[in-house]
């Protein structure tokens, strides 16, 4: 399972421990922790309505 937050994974690991299920949380990720930060801080920007990095395509290549 693949849950999207810390939320669903509370939620997930009350489930497995009710029914009395074995399960471990994979917590090592290829990605740098600073990496990793960047891409949500910048996703969560977006999702805020706010305005990102903008290039002018006209003179991109000048």
């Amino acid at each position: 399972m693949h849950p999207q937050n810390k939320e669903q994974l509370a939620a997930l690991k009350a489930v497995a421990k009710a029914l009395k299920v074995t399960f471990e949380t994979d917590k090592n990720s290829p990605y740098d922790p600073a990496f990793v930060a960047k891409i949500l801080a910048g996703e969560k920007a977006k999702n805020d309505g706010e305005k990102g990095l903008r290039v002018d395509v006209e003179n991109l290549w000048k």
